[in-house]
C-alpha cells in the first residue's frame, strides 16, 4: 500500500466539504471505517471526516447544521443534497462505565484524535489531496490481515468494552486475524462486556453471523470466553462450534437467527428451550423475532418431514419456505428449491384473505352462535382450498363443509321466517 491513494468516488463528492472547512483555517480529514474500506478495495457508502474545528466553528462554516451528537463533537451538515457527519479531534477521559467517557476534551491535533480509536487500522486519515497519516501503523496491520488494538488494548477495552465485539465482528468479515495481545486482552476482559447495552452487542454478534468468514469470529469468541457474557449463550457452546462453517452463508438475518436457534435445541440438553424467549432476551424486534420463529418453526417441520407440503408452503409463503430449502441444505439434507417453487406457483390461492368464504358467509347457513367452530371450519376449507379438493368458490367450499359435517347446522335461513 502506498502512502497517497486516488480521490474518487464519494470521496471526491466529499472534497469541497472538507475544501470550505480548511479555507476557514483548519484542518479536515477523512478519517475511520470509510478509508479502512477503501484501502481494502471494498465498497464505501458514506464517509467519516474529522476536523481541528470545533462544533460551533463549524455551524459558521455551514449554513445548513444539525446537532447530532455535539457533547462529543460531531455536527450533521447538509450540503447540495447529501448530509455530512463531522467530528472534531478530540480526546476522552476515563470510562467508569466501560461505555461512554465521563468527559470528552476537544484538541487541534489529528494524531491525538487517532490515539483514541479502537484499531489500527481504523487510525488511519487521508487528506483533500490522497496523502495518508497512518501514525499507529494502520497500513501495515491491514496488508498483514491484523486487527490490532490502539496502543494498550487493555485501556481500548476498559474504555469501551464494545470493542471486544467489534473484534470478533472485523476478523469474521475480514478475513483477519485478531493480534495475539489483543486477542488475550479480549480474554481478560471479556466480563467487562455485561456493562454494555445489549442491542449493541446484537447488532454486532447479528453482523458476524452473516459474515463470510464466521468461523474466525466465532473461534474468537469461543476461545476468549467473550460468548459467556453474550444473552443466553453462556451455556451454547457446542452450538457455537457448529456454527464453525464458512460455507453456510445467510442472505438474510433471520435466517442466521433462525439456524442459530434449529442448532442450540439440536445441542442443549436443556428440552425446555424457549426459542421465543431467546430472541427476546436478545432484544430483537418484534417483526424480526416473528419472521425468525417462522424459519425456525418451518426449518424443524421440515428436517422431520424431509419435505415441505402445499399447506406448509403456504403458510410459510414463498421466500420463507425457499430460506428453508438453503438452510436445509447445510444439514446433509438435498434441497427441494425447484419443487418448492413448482408448487408454489401452482397454489390455488397465496394468502387466507383468497378463500371465497367468510364467518359472515357462515353465520348466514346456520343458527348457532358465534363460536370457535367458525375458525375451525374455516381452517378446514382454507386447507382443501389449497390442496385442491374444493374449488375456491363459495357455494363448493359451504356444500364441502356440510358433508364433511364441519358447521353444526345448515339451514336456508328464508325457510325460518
Amino acid at each position: 500500500m502506498e502512502n497517497k491513494i486516488v480521490i474518487d468516488g464519494i470521496f471526491k463528492e466529499s472534497v469541497p466539504i472538507l475544501t470550505k472547512i480548511i479555507d476557514a483555517g483548519f484542518e479536515a480529514y477523512f478519517v475511520g471505517g470509510s478509508v479502512r474500506d477503501y484501502l481494502l478495495n471494498h465498497e464505501v457508502n458514506d464517509v467519516d471526516i474529522a476536523t481541528s474545528a470545533l462544533p460551533y466553528e463549524i455551524k459558521k462554516i455551514f449554513s445548513r447544521t444539525v446537532d447530532v451528537g455535539i457533547e462529543h463533537g460531531t455536527v450533521l451538515v447538509l450540503y447540495n443534497n447529501e448530509s455530512y457527519e463531522i467530528t472534531t479531534f478530540r480526546t476522552e477521559s476515563t470510562y467508569k462505565d466501560f461505555r461512554r467517557p465521563d468527559s470528552v476534551t476537544f484538541v487541534r491535533s489529528l494524531r491525538e484524535d487517532l490515539r483514541r480509536r479502537d484499531f489500527t487500522m481504523n487510525a488511519i486519515a487521508v487528506d483533500t489531496n490522497g496523502y495518508i497519516f497512518d501514525p499507529y501503523q494502520g497500513m501495515k496491520d491491514l496488508k498483514l490481515g491484523v486487527i490490532r488494538a490502539v496502543g494498550n488494548p487493555h485501556e481500548r477495552f476498559q474504555e469501551d468494552a464494545l470493542r471486544m465485539m467489534r473484534a470478533v465482528r472485523f476478523a469474521a468479515q475480514l478475513d483477519f486475524e485478531i493480534e495475539k495481545e489483543t486477542q488475550l486482552s479480549i480474554g481478560e476482559n471479556a466480563a467487562l462486556l455485561e456493562n454494555i447495552a445489549v442491542e449493541r452487542i446484537q447488532i454486532e454478534f447479528e453482523k458476524l453471523l452473516m459474515s463470510s468468514w464466521r468461523s474466525k469470529g466465532l473461534q474468537a469468541m469461543i476461545q476468549s470466553q467473550l460468548f459467556k457474557y453474550c444473552p443466553e449463550l453462556a451455556d451454547k457452546k457446542e452450538a457455537l462450534h457448529s456454527l464453525i462453517s464458512d460455507q453456510i452463508s445467510f442472505e438474510r438475518a433471520e435466517a442466521a437467527w433462525a439456524f442459530l436457534l434449529y442448532k442450540i435445541e439440536t445441542h442443549s440438553l436443556n428440552k425446555n428451550f424457549n426459542p421465543h424467549y431467546f430472541l427476546k432476551k436478545w432484544k430483537l424486534s418484534n417483526k424480526k423475532i416473528q419472521n425468525t420463529l417462522t424459519l425456525y418453526y418451518g426449518l424443524k417441520t421440515r428436517v422431520e418431514n424431509q419435505e415441505l407440503n402445499p399447506w406448509n408452503i403456504f403458510n410459510l409463503g414463498k421466500d420463507a419456505a425457499l430460506g428453508i430449502e438453503s438452510l436445509v441444505s447445510h444439514l446433509d439434507q438435498e434441497s427441494k428449491h425447484d419443487q418448492v417453487k413448482r408448487i408454489y406457483d401452482n397454489l390455488p390461492i397465496y394468502k387466507k384473505e383468497e378463500l371465497a368464504l367468510n364467518g359472515h358467509d357462515l353465520m348466514k347457513k346456520t343458527t348457532k352462535k358465534p363460536g370457535k367452530w367458525i375458525s375451525e371450519a374455516l381452517e378446514s376449507a382454507l386447507k382443501a382450498v389449497v390442496y385442491k379438493e374444493i374449488p375456491n368458490e363459495k357455494e363448493s367450499i359451504l356444500n364441502w363443509l356440510d358433508t364433511e359435517n364441519k358447521i353444526p347446522y345448515v339451514n336456508d335461513r328464508k325457510s325460518l321466517e
